[in-house]
């Protein structure tokens, strides 16, 4: 089991665009799929995009088949590894909705995101994932692809009044979770 460190805000690697995964099915790509899952399950998290411990290639994964401490109420999301992800809108409907991060730990914001998107790419051994998304799963995938072209959610928010310390806005939650 390998837990790496996550890099947080204001980390100048958590801006960089990644790289497209070139080769598939390597040794050295199930061992970084390997400890990026360790590394989320660690952390409670919903997601990891490879650039939070500092490898920029274009792999993020997310869902489980638990339901996240950090998102007792959300539905549960398929566990999947994906990469060199490309995200369309399935049309012009948004919604937003609050998210933390592991990158950004202890605040949550509302985040407008699209509600039904199709997402492609490949999984770990180089065969094409080609699926529909609604809602919390649309968001997780959306957020961790993010993650690929530099962006961390705070950069999506239109109403920084609806930012703050995840302890404060929701005090059951407590401010370990992130």
């Amino acid at each position: 089991m390998t837990v790496h460190t996550i890099l947080k805000m204001g980390d100048p690697r958590l801006l960089r665009v990644a790289e497209p995964v070139t080769t598939f099915d390597t040794d050295e790509l199930h061992q970084l799929v390997s400890d990026l899952r360790d590394t989320m399950r660690a952390a409670n998290g919903a997601g990891l995009a490879a650039p939070q411990i500092g490898v920029n290639l274009q792999l993020v994964i997310f869902g489980s088949h638990e339901q996240n401490p950090r998102y007792p109420d959300r539905p549960l999301v398929p566990p999947t590894v994906l990469l060199n992800p490309v995200i369309l809108p399935l049309g012009s409907e948004e919604e937003e909705d609050w998210e933390g991060c592991l990158s950004v730990p202890g605040l949550r914001g509302l985040v407008p995101r699209w509600k039904h998107i199709r997402y492609q790419g490949f999984d770990v051994h180089g065969k094409p994932i080609d699926r529909m998304a609604e809602g919390f799963h649309a968001r997780v995938v959306q957020h961790e692809c993010d993650h690929l072209v530099g962006k961390l959610y705070p950069m999506r928010m239109r109403d920084l009044t609806s930012f703050g310390y995840t302890d404060v806005l929701f005090p059951g939650i407590g401010d370990a979770d992130e």
